[in-house]
C-alpha cells in the first residue's frame, strides 16, 4: 500500500484566445507536476468557457460529472491547472465532502512537490512561508463565507468566526518567524557574497525552465555533485561550485593567465508561478539577483522551447534581473543531433553531380562550386533547427552544449571569459 500511487484527476478550462496547442501543452506540464510529485493521472478534462465559474471554476454540472467518475475510479483528487480563488476553494470542497476526494490547485500541487524534494531547512522554511501565503487568502474568504451562510457578515462573534481567527493569528505569527530564519541565512549569504567581492571573484547565476538540465551543467563545469533527476523540481537550494578558466589569447595562440568564477545553480522557473511564491524564494534567489552574469539554460529539445524562454525572462524581469548580462545555454544537443537532417551529400543528389559535370572544364574549383550551388539551388534540403535557434537568439550570444556528454563547455567558458 505504501507504493499506490495517488489517483488523481485534471481539469483545465479552455478561453477563446487559449489555441489547442496551448491547452495541450498547459495539460502536460500538469500532468508531468503529478506524475513528479508521485500520482497517476487516471481523466484528464477540459471545458470551453469564456472565464472561470465563479463559484466552481468548472461549471456546475461538469464537476458533479467528474466528481461521480472520480467516485467509479477510487480518485483521491482533483487537480485544477490553475490558481483557485478563495470562494472557488471552498465552494468545490463543500460538492466533495462526501465523496472522499481533496481539491488542489496548481499552486498545492507545486508546493507539495517542494516539501517532498526539499533537503534544507532553508529551503522547507521558503516552502511552508509560500504554502502561508497561498493559504492566507483561502481562510479569510472562508470566514466571509462562513459569516455570509449564517448572515452575520461584519459581527465579530460566534464559534465559526473564532477558529478563523484563531488560524488567520497562528499564520501571521508563524510567518514572522519565518522571515526572521530566512533573513538569518540571508546574512550569512551576503557575508560570504561580500568576501567573495573583496577577493574579485566572478559569478555566474545559472537560471531556467525546471529540467532544463541547470545542476547537470553544474556538475560538468564544476564537478559539484549537485543532485540531478529527470524530473520537475529536482533542485530547490542553492549550490555553488568553483570554475577555473584559462581563457586563450587569440592573437599569439597561447593561453593568458586563470582566473577563478562561482557558479550558482538554484531553484527552476516555471509558468503561471505568482509572485507572493517567487518572493518566498527570495532568499535563494539573491544569487541570481547579486550575480555578475546569468547562464540561461534551454532545453533545445523542448517542443515549447520559445515559449519557457518568455516565462523565465518574465520571472527575471520580476526579480529585477532582466537586462544582466545573459548568455544562452542551449543544453541537451545530445539529444537534439539525433533528430536533425544528415548534412547533404554531394553524391546523393544527381543535380549536384550533374551540374559538375557541366561546367566548363577551363573554370577553376572555385567557379566550378559556384555552378554547382546555382545549379542545386532548387533543391530544397532540410532546415537545421539549430541554425534557426541560434539566428533567432543571436543578441544573447547563444552556446549549444550537452552537459551530461560534456559537450562543447571549452566554447562556453570561453564566451563566459570574454564576460568577465
Amino acid at each position: 500500500m505504501q507504493n499506490q500511487k495517488l489517483k488523481a484527476i485534471l481539469i483545465d478550462i479552455i478561453t477563446p484566445d487559449t489555441t489547442p496547442e496551448e491547452a495541450q501543452s498547459r495539460m502536460e506540464e500538469l500532468e508531468n507536476l503529478t506524475n513528479t510529485f508521485g500520482g497517476v493521472v487516471v481523466v484528464k478534462a477540459m471545458q470551453k468557457r469564456g472565464m472561470p465559474d465563479y463559484d466552481t471554476y468548472i461549471g456546475k454540472g461538469k464537476l458533479d460529472e467528474i466528481i461521480e467518475i472520480g467516485k467509479a475510479k477510487c480518485v483521491e483528487v482533483i487537480i485544477v491547472n490553475n490558481i483557485l480563488k478563495p470562494r472557488q476553494s471552498y465552494a468545490i470542497e463543500e460538492r466533495l465532502e462526501k465523496s472522499g476526494m481533496k481539491i488542489w490547485d496548481r499552486i498545492d500541487l507545486i508546493l507539495k512537490i517542494f516539501d517532498k524534494h526539499a533537503k534544507t531547512s532553508e529551503a522547507k522554511l521558503q516552502i511552508e512561508l509560500a504554502g502561508i501565503e497561498h493559504m492566507g487568502p483561502r481562510i479569510f474568504g472562508m470566514g466571509l463565507d462562513l459569516m455570509r451562510q449564517e448572515g452575520r457578515v461584519g459581527v465579530r462573534s460566534g464559534q465559526g468566526e473564532s477558529n478563523i481567527e484563531i488560524m488567520k493569528r497562528h499564520l501571521r505569527t508563524r510567518k514572522q518567524n519565518i522571515l526572521k530564519k530566512l533573513e538569518d541565512y540571508e546574512k550569512i549569504r551576503k557575508l560570504h557574497r561580500d568576501r567573495r567581492k573583496r577577493q574579485n571573484l566572478k559569478t555566474a547565476a545559472i537560471v531556467g525552465y525546471t529540467n532544463a538540465g541547470k545542476s547537470s551543467l553544474l556538475n560538468a563545469m564544476t564537478n559539484k555533485g549537485a543532485y540531478v533527476a529527470d524530473q520537475l523540481f529536482a533542485t530547490l537550494s542553492t549550490r555553488v561550485g568553483k570554475l577555473y578558466i584559462q581563457p586563450k589569447n587569440e592573437e599569439e595562440g597561447k593561453y593568458t593567465h586563470g582566473q577563478e568564477i562561482l557558479i550558482s545553480d538554484t531553484i527552476g522557473f516555471i509558468q503561471d508561478l505568482p509572485p507572493s511564491l517567487i518572493q518566498a524564494f527570495k532568499s535563494t534567489l539573491a544569487e541570481t539577483i547579486e550575480a555578475d552574469m546569468i547562464l540561461h539554460v534551454i532545453d533545445v529539445t523542448d517542443p515549447h522551447i520559445h515559449k519557457k524562454i518568455e516565462v523565465v525572462e518574465d520571472i527575471l524581469n520580476q526579480i529585477g534581473v532582466g537586462d544582466s548580462p545573459k548568455i544562452y545555454v542551449f543544453n541537451k544537443i545530445d539529444l537534439s543531433v539525433r533528430n536533425l537532417p544528415e548534412e547533404p551529400d554531394a553524391n546523393e543528389y544527381r543535380g549536384i553531380v550533374k551540374a559538375a559535370k557541366m561546367a566548363p572544364k577551363n573554370l577553376g574549383w572555385e567557379e566550378k562550386e559556384r555552378v554547382e550551388r546555382e545549379k542545386t539551388k532548387e533543391i530544397k534540403t532540410p532546415k537545421d533547427p539549430l541554425h534557426e535557434i541560434k539566428a533567432k537568439y543571436l543578441h544573447h550570444r547563444p552556446v549549444f552544449v550537452s552537459a551530461m556528454e560534456k559537450a562543447n563547455l571549452d566554447e562556453l567558458t570561453q564566451v563566459i571569459s570574454k564576460f568577465l
